[in-house]
């Protein structure tokens, strides 16, 4: 059979090409383009995924497999689907999820089309996650699953994607790649956000918005206040602050306060405490079904990737879904991912409004 296998140059991707490769396949490798890279994260791989410096990692890993490899450029569309979706989100007050929106706008779509015109018949990558004919499931590693990621990718892009790590642990898969002599083998997990590589997120949203030509004025420093109101410290700018956030608020006394609510209209952080920074409730829309019919629920909803899945009755219709989980629940952020679990099964999911 022949596969294009979706590399970033991490040792994820890399081990699954190679997988592929031992189980007799055709195998394409083909790296994204996304971005271009500030001069520091160019030189190296920063703990980052999808840097030009990976498009030589993933080029020598093809070279070591004897397998052809392609670069594609989708900078262009990258910058309009999520790079300018997150900048705006983040002035919006609300909090992005830039990962999600590129599997569902920029990777899966795009490269099963570029793989299909190269003739193969299947797309793989390096995801940590099961594909059980056309069921998205839990990988068997708990600890590096993404299938939170994949819930927007569509059942047309599922039925054709293949998964190769799915049933494999992070230990196995770099000792797969020290076995294969890759170079890559000992290279840190990915932990900042690929056009992020320093970390700082609100500066690429000024760049982007001031780009744009869009103003920056609410992005200014405004005030910190209680619930009752009260002023009590200021913030640097409301795109350098999310929903759920305790540290850097800069806010005078020992008490811990966790951000409850970020109102752009007057640049306003609102701050709370623990016990007030919870939810029994929240609104999704733009809803993605896989797996997911009209009508009430008992599922499992999980709001962050390294959030705990926790159970809640959902009800459905149309492309929005009202959530009420059986406890509260801490980090409830607005522009972040609500995914639905069925046991091990992603059934479907949105982003959180409200």
């Amino acid at each position: 059979m022949r596969l294009v296998c979706a590399m970033s140059g991490g040792v994820d991707s890399s081990v699954a090409a190679a997988l592929l490769v031992d189980a007799g396949h055709e195998v394409i490798g083909m790296t994204m383009r996304l971005y271009d890279a500030r001069p520091q994260s160019s030189r190296g791989r920063g703990g980052t995924c999808c840097s030009p410096a990976e498009i030589d990692e993933a080029r020598r890993v093809c070279a070591t497999l004897a397998i052809p490899h392609y670069v594609v450029d989708e900078r262009e569309r990258f910058a309009a689907q999520v790079i300018e979706p997150f900048a705006a989100d983040y002035a919006a007050g609300r909090t992005p999820n830039p990962c999600t929106r590129c599997n569902q706008h920029v990777k899966f779509g795009p490269l099963l089309a570029r793989a299909r015109a190269l003739g193969a018949t299947r797309l793989a990558t390096g995801h940590y996650a099961r594909n059980d004919e056309g069921r998205l499931l839990r990988a068997v590693d708990s600890t590096k699953d993404q299938s939170y990621f994949l819930f927007a990718m569509g059942q047309a892009a599922l039925d054709a994607v293949v998964f190769p790590l799915g049933t494999w642990t992070k230990t196995e898969v770099r000792d797969r790649a020290r076995a294969l002599g890759l170079a890559n083998a000992e290279t840190p997990d990915s932990q900042e956000l690929c056009f992020v590589p320093d970390g700082n997120h609100g500066n690429v949203v000024l760049e982007r918005l001031g780009a744009s030509g869009a103003s920056i004025d609410a992005l200014a420093p405004g005030p910190v206040v209680d619930v009752e109101g009260r002023q009590i410290g200021t913030h640097e700018g409301i795109h350098r602050v999310t929903v759920g956030q305790r540290r850097g608020l800069r806010v005078p006394g020992t008490d811990r306060r966790y951000v409850l609510q970020v109102l752009p209209a007057t640049r306003t952080v609102v701050v709370g405490s623990v016990d007030q920074a919870v939810s029994r409730t929240l609104v999704v829309d733009e809803l993605q079904r896989l797996a997911l019919a009209d009508g009430t629920h008992r599922l499992e909803v999980q709001v962050r990737h390294r959030g705990r899945a926790a159970p809640a009755t959902v009800v459905v219709a149309d492309e929005r879904a009202e959530v009420v989980f059986d406890a509260p629940m801490r980090g409830v952020a607005p522009g972040q991912a609500a995914v639905f679990f069925a046991d091990q099964q992603v059934v479907g999911g949105g982003w959180i409004t409200r």
